[in-house]
């Protein structure tokens, strides 16, 4: 049973090296999850004299007003036999046999924190005491509560004092030491009081009587101690403390224990009683009741830290991995995040994410509908061809077929398939952009680093231009290629039709004749919907060879050429991630060590029993 103090001692030790004070705070709290229990007291309750008693020893700082002012936490470990001494946490390697220093370091490690003003601070001071005088035990010293600030302390150090208090005490698994003096009105216990509030039914509240020994003579607190007059769900247990005049003296801890149970034993009102009275009592009841509550609450402990450690584990995940210090990690760093991006953007365009699928929307949708709409039948109509075949004669009529006016008829209906064509290598070019920013926002890493996140961007999309400007290139040379010359094999297939095809016989009014017109149009668009058919399969091929392969080949690869060039400092400025964030991933690590830890501590303990 000993271990669960132990155990919790060194869960809670690790808290505060790792920043857990059960404050309030984004992050996951383990502190709150520990039985503690929390020492409270209004000033000159004899607060620090039970304290010192339960442990035997002079140590705490004494002196008017708020001496208190940061929490202590005291972990009590008994030996069982050589000198008692002391341990700092924030002096690890550093003992105390001298238990005046202990004192002194507590009043210097306090100043530490809250400067050499009255101001209390929440951040605790861990001391463990090893004798074999003591109890296993675990105890939180509080700041005594008050009801006045005085000179150097702020108007709120009241409400400072009690919220503190406060938030310590109404924790479930914090279990309250409530003491009151026995010579004050308890109606007016200020520790009776804030207890009462976070624990009406006195489930978690241990009841100290200090000061029996000055009453009033012709009283007593008989009546308290049975629970009579203020019944608590736990037997009230009094105590008697050394006097100033002792304390003045240095009078021997152990004599005082002595005089103490000496003090029960022999006063006849409290001479049934003796057998639950004095600090030596109150240790042993407190160590036991401690254990008790460890023990019933380890499997949820557990349950927490097991869920906590998933948890961090997530978020650490989601807010990716530390900046490198060195050069090379940092270029490495670079170029593990944009190959993330680059794979994340192949997906898309491979059909593992969505996106892609609108390419084919524009090869299959888009460019036959464009090419539909140019409306060639409009082109050559018969006045459209009069007009050309007309003046492509010149002054000179033709002798058998206007093949200069089908030449000028063809290549001035083909010209116009080059819109639609680069209209293609532009929509696709747009949903290649559109798919590089919705890469980069999927790229969790990226969002870490907002300027690498920029330059990414900015450097895919330069590429995607690039792979415009050679597509549309490769794509109207299509087009121009099927203007520079005609397929001559459609033509010689043309059934012959000498009425109208060349007989010189006729006269030059009947060669433009109306059917005669007709014929050459029909014979035109014929020939200019084969090569739009042709097109409609070989653009698509010439976008996605110069656009879409490339893309998925070498978007980044100027922008790798240039990052490899760049020196140390330059890498770090890519690598500027939100201060918020690298904060954040710290104290998450941090918490992450803390549960860990904590873990392997609960584990240790179960496997050694």
């Amino acid at each position: 049973m000993e271990n669960l103090i132990s155990l919790v001692n060194n869960i809670q030790r690790a808290c505060t090296a790792l920043g857990d004070h059960g404050e309030e705070s984004s992050l996951p709290t383990l502190w709150d999850a520990l039985p503690a229990i929390a020492v409270v007291g209004g000033q000159s309750s004899g607060k620090s004299s039970v304290l010192e008693s339960v442990v035997g020893k002079d140590f705490l700082p004494r002196g008017s007003g708020i001496v208190t002012r940061r929490p202590l936490v005291l972990q009590l470990h008994k030996i069982d036999e050589g000198r008692e001494y002391a341990e700092f946490m924030h002096l690890p390697k550093k003992r105390f046999t001298d238990f005046a220093q202990v004192r002194k370091e507590i009043e210097d490690e306090t100043d530490r924190e809250t400067g050499r003003s009255k101001a209390i601070s929440s951040v605790p001071i861990h001391l463990s005491i090893s004798s074999p005088n003591v109890v296993n035990l675990t105890l939180v010293d509080l700041p005594g509560l008050t009801k006045v600030a005085v000179d150097g302390q702020p108007e709120s150090i009241v409400a400072d004092i009690e919220n503190m208090v406060r938030a310590y005490i109404e924790k479930p698994n914090s279990i309250i030491l409530a003491i009151s003096p026995a010579n004050q009105d308890l109606a007016t216990s200020d520790a009776i009081k804030i207890s009462r509030e976070v624990d009406p039914k006195g489930e978690r509240t241990f009841g100290v009587l200090t000061k029996i020994d000055l009453m009033d003579k012709g009283t007593d607190a008989v009546d308290i101690l049975e629970g009579k007059s203020y019944k608590m769900q736990f037997p009230w247990i009094g105590v008697v403390n050394r006097s100033q005049a002792d304390i003045n003296k240095n009078v021997d801890m152990i004599a005082a224990r002595h005089r103490e149970r000496e003090y029960f034993a022999n006063t006849p009102e409290y001479k049934h009683l003796a057998h639950r009275m004095g600090s030596e009592h109150l240790a042993k009841m407190l160590s036991k009741h401690l254990e008790q509550v460890i023990k019933s609450r380890i499997p949820g402990i557990q349950s927490l830290i097991s869920k906590t450690i998933t948890e961090l584990e997530m978020e650490l995940g989601r807010l990716g991995k530390p900046i490198a210090v060195d050069t090379g990690g940092k270029l490495y760093s670079i170029m593990e995040i944009c190959r993330t991006f680059d794979s994340i953007y192949k997906e898309h365009l491979d059909g593992v994410r969505p996106g892609g699928e609108k390419i084919h929307n524009v090869f299959d949708s888009q460019l036959p509908a464009a090419l539909k709409r140019l409306q060639f039948d409009k082109h050559l109509s018969m006045e459209n061809v009069r007009k050309i075949i007309t003046e492509a004669d010149g002054y000179q009529p033709h002798l058998i077929a206007p093949e200069q006016g089908y030449r000028r008829l063809i290549e001035s209906s083909l010209i116009s398939i080059r819109g639609p064509a680069e209209s293609a290598v532009d929509a696709v070019h747009s949903i290649l952009k559109d798919l590089v920013h919705k890469a980069i926002s999927e790229t969790l890493e990226l969002k870490q680093y907002p300027t690498l996140r920029v330059e990414v961007g900015n450097a895919a999309v330069e590429s995607l231009e690039r792979m415009r400007e050679e597509s549309k290139k490769a794509t109207l040379k299509l087009v121009d290629m099927e203007c520079s010359y005609l397929t001559v094999d459609f033509f010689r297939k043309l059934p012959q039709d000498v009425e109208k095809g060349g007989n010189p016989t006729h006269s030059l009014f009947d060669r433009y004749n109306d059917s005669y017109l007709r014929r050459v149009g029909s014979t035109v668009l014929a020939y200019v919907n084969m090569v739009c058919a042709s097109l409609r399969n070989s653009i698509p091929k010439s976008i996605v060879y110069c656009q879409v392969r490339e893309a998925k080949r070498s978007l980044l690869d100027l922008f790798f050429t240039d990052i490899g060039k760049r020196e140390g400092k330059q890498l770090g400025k890519l690598l500027d991630e939100d201060p918020a964030i690298m904060e954040r991933r710290i104290s998450l690590a941090k918490r992450l060590e803390l549960y860990r830890s904590a873990q392997a501590e609960i584990d240790a303990v179960a496997w050694a029993k």
